[in-house]
């Protein structure tokens, strides 16, 4: 199978017509059918459903996608390290979630510029689970997460713990009418269940959000409640933008960095987590 057609796969998943992945790729719909014949004589498997709507991904097409992204990523880290410049050893890839790039990530990275000039630096921000996957995969050498698994050839290792405190654009206790605007923060697997035990009676939130920094917009925007990190809400609280929920307890959400038992050079892996440690023990 060429290279070509796992892009044209991906650009025909992403778009949902022959016809645009052809304007998008810059070839004709037959080049574009042609290839994705091809593919499906290989596999012996139709990849898509066709409509008159359009196209969408069969079973096969969904197992497929995963592969062909992983292959479109390994290509492009194989061009960055091929094409590296003079002056260049190697290129170190990290990832880490969105909530901690400026925590550590930003802080991570201009110590690694001073010890390791000669090592370019991959950084990525993506979700634990396509972290962990692109980890297995070895695109990654190092993750950062708050819900990484355990995974034969990874290792995972505490990296610091977070706490979240229950805020509020106006002044309150918990048993004064929070829940009426309160925005659920889905923090992850751990915060839910502590959540929970410390609400068990709590009804669904009418505002609910996976992202951390959409939820404290909104409530800053129109009113509300909701737990956040004490390190972004902690000067919004001394400047009277936000109050702390009176009687509402604390949730400790850990974060972890994971990373490769056989990394590319021990000593710049070692580096590499010495120095996100400390970034991590000066933050904490």
């Amino acid at each position: 199978m060429k290279f070509e057609h796992v892009l044209t796969f991906l650009e025909i998943a992403s778009c949902g017509n022959f016809n645009r992945a052809a304007e998008n790729l810059n070839v004709t719909q037959s080049t574009v059918s042609a290839r994705v014949k091809t593919m499906e004589e290989q596999f012996g498997r139709m990849l898509f459903k066709r409509s008159h709507t359009g196209v969408e991904l069969t079973s096969a097409g969904q197992q497929f996608r995963r592969y062909a992204i992983g292959i479109q990523r390994l290509w492009q880290q194989a061009q960055q390290e091929v094409a590296l410049p003079k002056g260049f050893s190697m290129v170190l890839a990290l990832g880490a979630q969105v909530s901690l790039w400026d925590r550590l990530i930003l802080k991570w990275m201009p110590r690694m510029r001073c010890k390791a000039p000669e090592v370019a630096l991959r950084v990525e921000a993506d979700y634990s689970s396509s972290l962990m996957r692109q980890l297995i995969d070895g695109l990654l050498e190092i993750g950062v997460m708050y819900t990484p698994r355990q995974t034969p050839g990874l290792i995972v290792e505490d990296l610091f713990e977070e706490t979240l405190m229950l805020v509020s654009t106006s002044a309150r206790q918990v048993a004064e009418g929070w829940v009426e605007d309160y925005v659920f923060v889905d923090w992850g697997d751990v915060f839910r269940a502590q959540h929970g035990e410390s609400f068990p009676e709590l009804e669904t939130a009418s505002v609910s959000v996976g992202h951390g920094w959409l939820g404290l917009q909104y409530i800053l925007d129109n009113g509300g409640s909701g737990y956040f990190p004490a390190r972004t809400v902690e000067p919004m609280i001394e400047s009277g933008k936000l109050f702390r929920v009176a009687g509402a307890p604390t949730v400790q959400r850990p974060a972890y960095v994971v990373y490769t038992r056989s990394p590319k050079s021990e000593e710049i892996l070692t580096l590499a987590l010495d120095e996100l440690r400390k970034v991590a023990a000066e933050a904490a």
